[in-house]
């Protein structure tokens, strides 16, 4: 297979505070002048404390291995030893598997701050449902479809992706690839999350509006990002009224058409040119930085968001069921009742709305509520 992964490919996370080295490319809040309402004061989360908020099932069977895919950076034990340890949970089992030549790399690059928060997030969320040690495996790679191909074929339980770009950087080609990869991956029994980009409604593009690969694959359930306090939840964009801002990817695609099992789904504002096919996202949970995720990362804690933290907070929640689920998406939307709408905010060129909407998707995860959908309650 050719290589899938379009110039401009990036990882979904965002810092809250800038730690050193940090440089400044990233989208910092603080370096943007936003203010919080005084309604919603900011605060940040464990991962435990999230799931407890979204409701994370209890008990569940557990045994499924998560799958990342990764493209740059790495990770070291110490900090995961440090980060499980401050929870007071078990360290999970992690394997590093290289499918293209590519390494984990740890302390040279920023990306090392993707690869602790796919890690932690996702085995911290495993835990929440489980009480038991993630099994993860790292998958290195410049190609991010031969990546989950070789996760699926390893008998992987879920995947979750953190990098993408927009459809037009990837082109039809390279998208149709990336397609195949996640069908034939669900098809053997791996469900596949993505998360759905950084940059508001244009997610970097040159247009005000795009949805990101791989995220936007059918048989991919995109990630998008909400800001949640204690009291509220709301679609996070910190940049109001820029469709290139700081804030949750969601759209329609220009690829893939219209999905029949995206029931609810509104179509594309009539007269756009900007996509009308594939509604993006189909699930969202905390991304904003200012209500981000504490992670452990570099030898020291910091806050860390982006969509990059759904999509593994999903995979770890789905590898608690202990089961082959494959293409979960049609299953999830047509249980909404599994989801807390998002009615307010949006991501520049979107608003959100009373049902689905393309900034949230179908909502929030009641995380006890999807588990029922999957596991059968003794």
């Amino acid at each position: 297979m050719a290589n899938s992964l379009p110039y401009g490919c990036r990882p979904y996370f965002k810092l809250r505070k800038r730690p050193f080295g940090i440089k400044p490319d990233f989208k910092l809040r603080e370096e943007r002048g936003i203010v919080l309402p005084s309604a919603a004061p900011a605060t940040t989360w464990s991962v435990p404390d999230l799931c407890t908020a979204y409701k994370w099932p209890a008990m569940m069977p557990g045994g499924g291995v998560i799958a990342i895919v990764e493209l740059g950076g790495g990770w070291v034990q110490s900090d995961i030893s440090a980060y499980f340890g401050s929870l007071g949970q078990p360290v999970p089992q992690i394997t590093d598997v290289s499918v293209d030549g590519t390494q984990n790399t740890p302390g040279q690059s920023d990306a090392d701050y993707e690869v602790a928060l796919d890690i932690e997030v996702s085995a911290a969320s495993y835990f929440a449902a489980t009480g038991q040690a993630a099994t993860i495996r790292m998958y290195w790679s410049q190609d991010i479809a031969t990546a989950v191909q070789k996760a699926a074929s390893d008998g992987c339980d879920v995947c979750t992706i953190s990098w993408g770009a927009d459809e037009a950087n990837w082109g039809t080609t390279a998208a149709d690839q990336m397609e195949s990869a996640a069908a034939a991956a669900t098809a053997a029994g791996m469900a596949v999350f993505a998360a759905s980009g950084d940059n508001d409604s244009s997610d970097g593009g040159s247009t005000p509006a795009n949805v990101d690969v791989p995220s936007s694959c059918p048989h991919v359930v995109g990630c998008g990002g909400t800001s949640k306090t204690a009291t509220a939840e709301t679609v996070w964009n910190d940049n109001p009224g820029e469709t290139n801002g700081e804030g949750t990817g969601g759209g329609y695609s220009t690829i893939f058409p219209v999905q029949s099992f995206q029931i609810g789904a509104p179509p594309a504002p009539a007269g756009t040119k900007y996509g009308s096919g594939r509604m993006v996202p189909d699930v969202a949970a905390n991304a904003d930085p200012n209500t981000g995720y504490n992670i452990y990362v570099q030898g020291s804690e910091t806050v860390v968001g982006g969509t990059s933290a759904v999509a593994p907070l999903y995979a770890g929640l789905f590898a608690s069921f202990g089961k082959k689920l494959g293409f979960v998406t049609p299953t999830l939307w047509l249980n909404q009742t599994a989801f807390t709408d998002i009615t307010v905010g949006g991501n520049g060129f979107y608003n959100a709305a009373v049902g689905p909407d393309p900034c949230s998707g179908i909502g929030a995860p009641i995380g006890a509520s999807i588990g029922a959908l999957f596991v059968k309650q003794s």
